[in-house]
Order: C-alpha cells, then sequence, then structure tokens
C-alpha cells in the first residue's frame, strides 16, 4: 500500500472516531507501529461499530425501559 493510502486510513480512522466532528490528533509515532492492513482492520472495525451503534443503542434504551416500567 502507498505511503499516501496509508495518510488516508488514518484521517479516515480521525474522521470515524470523531463523535462530534471536531479534530482528532492521533500521535504519529503511535500510528508507525501499525501495518498497512492493521490499519485497514481498525478502519473496517470502526466503521462496522458506528453502523451498528443504532442497533446497540435501542437495544439498550429498551432494556432500561423494561426495567423501568411500572
Amino acid at each position: 500500500m502507498e505511503k499516501n493510502s496509508k495518510n488516508e486510513l488514518i484521517e479516515d480512522i480521525k474522521e470515524l472516531i470523531s463523535v462530534d466532528g471536531t479534530s482528532i490528533e492521533i500521535n504519529p509515532n503511535y500510528l508507525e507501529y501499525f501495518t498497512d492492513e492493521e490499519l485497514l482492520d481498525i478502519k473496517e472495525e470502526l466503521i462496522f461499530k458506528k453502523e451498528n451503534k443504532v442497533e446497540s443503542t435501542k437495544e439498550y434504551i429498551d432494556e432500561l425501559y423494561d426495567k423501568l416500567a411500572i
């Protein structure tokens, strides 16, 4: 994978980590420890978590409702 592609992966990961759209900084030295494949796996896992956040939140709210229902 090209260096440019690795930079793109890192930018994508930063965007996925951001909760409110603010810029996230990750120590570049830390990111050098990851291979391109590992960065791609991290990106895919973050995408999966964001896509399934609504469903997991819904389950949690339903559980709370059931516990609090009189």
